[in-house]
């Protein structure tokens, strides 16, 4: 089972511990830092026989959050003995946590003008099995909100599975979160045959300047759309933004985004394709031996007659890559049907790049949804809670965002996931 990689917390506290939060040393760090998150992905759970998802960060602890504009890593480590990642009598990193700042839309004026505002996002909490009831996860959070608000951050917000009720205890019951968006990650196998694409679709590559005009047009307003959405669209991490539209009305506009612009079809849709594969690996551990021989043999008859197109799991059991979907967006009764036709499309990209799966997030009343092909099993139901951390507001006429009603759309940030 995929899940989508949440905050590991502690419960209710028991006794505070005497550690030290400090900002992340990769020189001396590293070996520490990459222990707690084995402890947390791997041994809280593979005693009991359960599945869990492991992530291999490829020795790099910060690749989940050095694409963003600003951001920090804390560790806490126990606070006597001999500096380093462990040992006998020595300190020990017992604790970590990542977050970024940058500026997003949180809604829009009366003209439609989007709002801008700078928010903060916890991720990646974790804390050592030994060490959690004893106040670390909350003292790594309260620190990194000091930082948060140093850098000028109005709100502060994280992202968990709706079942982690550890995780959501911590922050909701000790921190001062509320819970505020609930999208879905949905995931879907890529299978050793290519996906056949619709003839009544045509797919257009777009070019990052004219994928980020058509962003700014169709996103400005929705829920945590970046700022810096150009930033985003020309890392080396984006393989590229997708256009949809229905047969034929290509020779419309032939490629002019600016006449797109003027005048679209009655449906269209897009996305974007991100590399999570060259930042980070995935791996499910604890699987029963029959579930994997049965996943196998769905391998060796796709392989040996792919013309029958029949689904096959790929090996999850052994560490693989994804590509993450972001911007899905569209309009028109037949925008469902051309995100169907965009998401084949990513699927046969993912199986030239060697993935295991693809995912997006979207949100639970977006309307594109409906055409975002997943496997129930393999996707997890996100909760977002968020934290108001300024006095003031930016935007007067927004009022508290923490309080307003959601969207139809959310924006999944590719590099916060």
């Amino acid at each position: 089972m995929v899940e989508a990689v949440a905050p590991v917390a502690e419960e209710e506290e028991a006794a505070v511990v005497e550690v030290a939060v400090r900002e992340y040393d990769g020189g001396r760090d590293r070996d520490g830092v990459e222990e707690v998150e084995r402890q947390c992905e791997v041994g809280s759970s593979g005693g009991s026989g359960k599945m869990c998802l492991f992530t291999d960060l490829l020795g790099d602890p910060l690749c989940r959050i050095r694409n963003s504009p600003a951001y920090l890593m804390l560790v806490a480590e126990t606070a006597t003995g001999t500096a380093g990642g462990g040992g006998a009598g020595g300190k020990k990193i017992i604790g970590l946590v990542r977050g970024c700042v940058k500026y997003v839309a949180s809604g829009s004026t009366r003209a439609m003008d989007p709002i801008y505002t700078k928010v903060a996002y916890i991720l990646g909490l974790r804390v050592s099995p030994t060490h959690r009831r004893r106040g670390v996860g909350k003292k790594l959070v309260e620190r990194m909100e000091e930082w948060f608000r140093q850098k000028g951050a109005e709100y502060s917000y994280m992202a968990t599975e709706q079942d982690n009720e550890a995780s959501v205890r911590l922050f909701t019951d000790r921190c001062g979160y509320a819970k505020f968006r609930t999208p879905s990650v949905l995931v879907h196998p890529v299978y050793r045959h290519a996906l056949g694409l619709s003839r009544r679709a045509s797919i257009v590559r777009l070019e990052p300047r004219d994928a980020e005009r058509l962003y700014r047009w169709h996103f400005a307003a929705v829920e945590f759309f970046p700022d810096d959405i150009d930033a985003v669209l020309s890392n080396t991490l984006s393989l590229g933004t997708f256009l949809a539209v229905p047969a034929g009305v290509t020779t419309r506009w032939d490629g002019d985004v600016e006449a797109f612009l003027a005048s679209p079809p009655a449906s269209w849709a897009v996305l974007s394709v991100w590399n999570c594969m060259d930042a980070f690996r995935l791996e499910v551990r604890g699987a029963p031996r029959a579930m994997r021989t049965a996943a196998g043999a769905t391998r060796l008859v796709d392989r040996a007659a792919p013309w029958l197109g029949i689904p096959s799991i790929p090996n999850l059991f052994a560490p693989f890559g994804l590509y993450f979907l972001y911007g899905l967006g569209g309009a028109g009764p037949e925008a469902p049907r051309l995100v169907r036709a965009l998401c084949r499309h990513a699927h046969n990209m993912a199986r030239r790049g060697g993935c295991g799966v693809v995912a997006t997030e979207v949100g639970e009343r977006d309307p594109v949804r409906a055409g975002v092909p997943h496997w129930a099993r393999l996707g997890a139901e996100d909760l977002w809670c968020i934290k108001r951390l300024a006095d003031g507001y930016t935007h007067g006429t927004l009022g508290d965002w923490s309080k307003a009603e959601p969207g139809r759309s959310i924006f999944v940030d590719p590099r916060e996931f």
